[in-house]
């Protein structure tokens, strides 16, 4: 079984306030992007084996970090007697780079490992198992346009479709950590929740939409800003920063979308319809 996790955008990002626990309660949108990275299952003789490999971009050096090989784990503790298997993992997407390429491999991998074994895993089953590996994961077992709170797993969908417009994704190369993209954000639960927002026209989504993360990130890393203004200058019709870092995407009008040349060679640019 082959299939190909997608990446994500998060199109506005609001720090609505700090819980007691540690954690911020978090405001967003996610928009699925069909930029992927390809994910192969195959069952093997025997139970209970996973033998993982990987291509492409390096993740991490120790395979039994993976978030693959994590979510089996999941699986195995439910199910004891899970079959053998063998998986590979293409990474094409860059890690840490605010499109959630990590979290959607882990999520895949549930979803393959279910359908290749015939689990009988709802997708509901499936996104619980996948919030255990990250808070952005149980958005790519439903895939599709969603308002998320709290850490971004409380998820509802949202009547939002973006199809006719082109996108832009451009990383340049770098990972912000996250404790930097969080070091000067202002929690502020005093303003209307990007629910309501992301139901404005697309016009206006410059003058309202807002990714908290962008002042501090910009401030620490000045080619971030750089880079979204030079995407602006394109004719994007709203660009922002997504998640916390470091990608910057561009939203275009159908035909508009300028050839993506001239980034340096080491810049990952795609340019995708939406």
């Amino acid at each position: 079984m082959l299939l190909f996790p997608n990446c994500k955008i998060n199109l506005g990002l609001q720090v609505r306030r700090k819980r007691p626990d540690g954690f911020h309660d978090l405001e967003t949108v996610f928009y699925p992007v069909a930029v992927h990275d390809a994910l192969e299952v195959v069952q093997a003789p025997g139970k209970g084996t996973l033998h993982f490999t990987g291509s492409g971009r390096r993740v991490t050096r120790i395979p039994e970090q993976n978030i693959c090989v994590k979510a089996y784990g999941l699986l195995q503790e439910r199910f004891p007697g899970l079959p053998s298997v063998r998986m590979h993992l293409h990474k094409v997407l860059p890690s840490g780079a605010g499109l959630g390429g990590g979290s959607a491999d882990g999520a895949y991998a549930l979803l393959a490992l279910n359908r290749k074994l015939n689990l009988g895993l709802t997708n509901d089953d499936l996104a619980a198992l996948a919030l255990r590996l990250g808070s952005d994961c149980p958005f790519f077992i439903y895939n599709t346009a969603a308002f998320a709170r709290g850490r971004g797993e409380l998820l509802e969908p949202v009547p939002l479709d973006l199809s006719g417009y082109s996108l832009l994704l451009v990383h340049p190369g770098l990972s912000v950590p996250t404790a930097e993209a969080f070091r000067h954000v202002r929690p502020d639960d005093d303003r209307p929740s990007l629910r309501e927002l992301v139901q404005e026209p697309l016009e206006r989504w410059q003058d309202v939409l807002r990714n908290d993360f962008e002042a501090s990130v910009f401030s620490a890393f000045p080619v971030i800003r750089q880079l979204k203004e030079r995407i602006r200058a394109m004719g994007a019709r709203y660009t922002a920063m997504s998640g916390s870092g470091s990608t910057v995407f561009g939203i275009f009008s159908a035909g508009t979308l300028p050839a993506p040349t001239g980034f340096p060679d080491t810049y990952f640019v795609r340019s995708v319809p939406l």
